[in-house]
């Protein structure tokens, strides 16, 4: 299978050499426009953004076991901590919306519940550190904000109407209890775990801190100005850590986990990347597509261009993060604020191929009303965070 894709690429890539008409000044501006939108990325995002979280991605992966998130989907456990874990389990898992099926499908059908399942479901791919991450950085914080509240809200919102609808349904299953052990042998405290991937995360926040307009006055100057020396202490205690309380076979796993997602996802990224910039330019430079098609759709914060956001996304497929170019290219061409939420919240988490996977495993019934519910309320999201926003 593997290599009929390495054939498939490479026709395609052959097809598009072949006949993409280069004289054109409009085919050649959009490249231009593309690769420039790559160099941006490169430049400006790669190094003090994407591979610190990278880390952050793969020590979670590492050292937090999935097993003590998945126990808590059983019959017996509270709906307070299932539903808890449940809406941010994707911070721990960071997975996308066909990754997280087989996961879904093992909890569901050994007796979790349908509220926390789907909640899980949700929260799987919506709450991605590393999406969330990035759009905070390229998007702005506000919609990274809206975002990060915005999934974890949906996780629980969503399992709870679920759970209420198909409360019949649900009490005539075979209730089982999720239970898988916790991975023994571990030599660090929970605090230790916290404090190495809590480090981390000021690496990510000081490295990407963005330089402060001429005119700003305060602390935001203050911190810019010192933000490196503050990086290297922080690196420097990191180091500390990871010899004082880590073995050498745990720091591979770690280095083997972070290097599996920058494989996985640094090539579609950098595709989706250029996919955008050719069809959609950067900001304030339009590229193939008019910007007159893009507000005409979902321009401004009106229900049908908030509805249309919606549903496009719960139909589209997004490999990770490759959503963020694509709504960079979006916005630059005219999309509004509150749309552009609206396709992040229901884009991620739902996916043509995601419905017919679910739905073989929960039925019809049970996936019309999930993808529904994800449909309404990020349209919802998308029209009140327009109107706060004025956009």
């Amino acid at each position: 299978m593997k290599e009929r894709y390495k054939l498939m690429w490479l026709i395609l890539i052959f097809l598009g050499c072949y006949y993409i008409p280069w004289d054109s000044e409009l085919i050649r501006t959009s490249g231009l426009e593309a690769f420039m939108m790559l160099q941006e990325y490169a430049r400006e995002h790669v190094l003090t953004c994407l591979i610190p979280a990278f880390f952050i991605a793969g020590a979670i992966a590492v050292f937090v076991s999935q097993a003590s998130v998945l126990k808590y989907f059983g019959a017996k456990a509270g709906k307070i901590l299932s539903y808890s874990v449940a809406s941010v389990s994707g911070t721990i898992l960071a997975v996308c919306s066909c990754t997280v099926l087989p996961l879904f499908a093992g909890i569901y059908t050994r007796g979790a519940g349908i509220g926390p399942a789907t909640a899980f479901l949700y929260s799987g791919p919506a709450v991605n550190v590393l999406a969330i991450t990035l759009t905070a950085k390229i998007l702005g914080w506000q919609l990274g904000l809206a975002r990060a509240v915005g999934a974890i809200f949906f996780a629980i919102v969503t399992g709870l109407l679920m759970a209420f609808i198909f409360r019949k349904d649900d009490a005539a299953r075979t209730t089982g209890q999720i239970y898988v052990p916790d991975h023994d042998g571990e030599s660090r405290t929970l605090f230790q775990d916290s404090l190495f991937v809590g480090t981390m995360v000021l690496i990510l926040i000081f490295a990407a801190f963005a330089k402060p307009s001429a005119d700003a006055q305060g602390l935001w100057p203050l911190i810019f100005s010192v933000k490196w020396y503050v990086t290297g202490g922080l690196l420097i205690a990191l180091g500390v850590m990871l010899t004082a309380w880590f073995s050498k076979d745990e720091a591979k796993d770690w280095v083997d986990s972070t290097w599996g997602f920058m494989k996985q996802i640094f090539p579609l990224l950098f595709a989706g990347v250029l996919v955008a910039g050719f069809l959609l330019g950067r900001p304030g430079r339009p590229a193939l597509i008019p910007e007159h098609y893009i507000q005409a759709l979902v321009g401004g914060n009106s229900l049908w261009a908030n509805l249309f956001a919606s549903v496009a996304g719960a139909l589209m497929y997004f490999a990770t993060l490759t959503e963020v170019p694509i709504l960079q290219g979006l916005i630059g061409s005219g999309m509004g604020q509150g749309p552009a939420l609206a396709l992040l919240l229901a884009g991620p988490a739902l996916s043509l191929p995601n419905m017919i996977v679910i739905s073989s495993v929960m039925g019809v019934k049970k996936t019309a009303a999930f993808c529904t519910i994800i449909v309404i309320l990020s349209t919802v999201a998308g029209m009140m965070y327009g109107m706060i926003v004025g956009g």
